[in-house]
Parts: structure tokens; C-alpha cells; sequence
């Protein structure tokens, strides 16, 4: 508990422990090829963010668009193994080849 007193009027603030750091930042070392970087560093320019800001970015939304690619792929997954028409399930069964091969 801190309390202060500024000019005639008190306050006291109360930590309880539940407020906890929003963003803990933890470090990491990464090797880019020369190539990425150069990219990271003139996208980092144009939009006048730092390289670091940048790489978190491409980071979160690299993962956002991979989980995205999950739930796609499980609620065709899911469209195949209920289908009852055999044509649709070789189509569906086709997508989710293309999906897991590529191609």
C-alpha cells in the first residue's frame, strides 16, 4: 500500500495483486537471412516503426493466419466426415488433400 499526501489531499493506492503487466516482454536472439532483413528494415522505414515493432507484427499476424489455416482445415474436416453424397466427399476429400499436400 503507498499512500501519498500532495497538497492538503491524501491518496492511497491499494495493490491486490490481481492487476498484473499486460505486456511481460521476453528476449530472444533470431538470425535473419539478408535478404528478410532487408525487407523488415525497408518496411520498418516506410511505416516509421522500429525493425523490432515490425517482426512482432509479422510474428502475431503470421500466427493469427496459421490458426486461421486450423480451423479451416477442421471444419472441412468436419464437412467430409459428415457428408452422406460421395461426390461432395471427393470434393471435400480433394480440398483437404490440397490443404495437407498442397498443390
Amino acid at each position: 500500500m503507498l499512500f501519498q499526501k500532495h497538497a492538503g489531499l491524501s491518496t492511497i493506492l491499494v495493490h491486490n495483486g490481481d492487476m498484473r503487466a499486460t505486456n511481460k516482454i521476453v528476449r530472444k536472439s533470431i538470425s535473419l537471412p539478408v535478404e528478410v532483413a532487408a525487407q523488415v528494415r525497408s518496411l520498418a522505414k516506410a511505416r516509421r516503426l522500429s525493425a523490432n515493432r515490425i517482426l512482432v507484427e509479422l510474428i502475431e499476424s503470421g500466427m493469427e493466419a496459421d490458426k486461421r489455416k486450423q480451423e479451416e482445415f477442421f471444419k472441412l474436416a468436419e464437412r467430409y466426415r459428415s457428408t452422406t453424397d460421395p461426390k461432395e466427399a471427393n470434393v471435400l476429400g480433394d480440398q483437404l488433400g490440397r490443404m495437407v499436400f498442397g498443390g
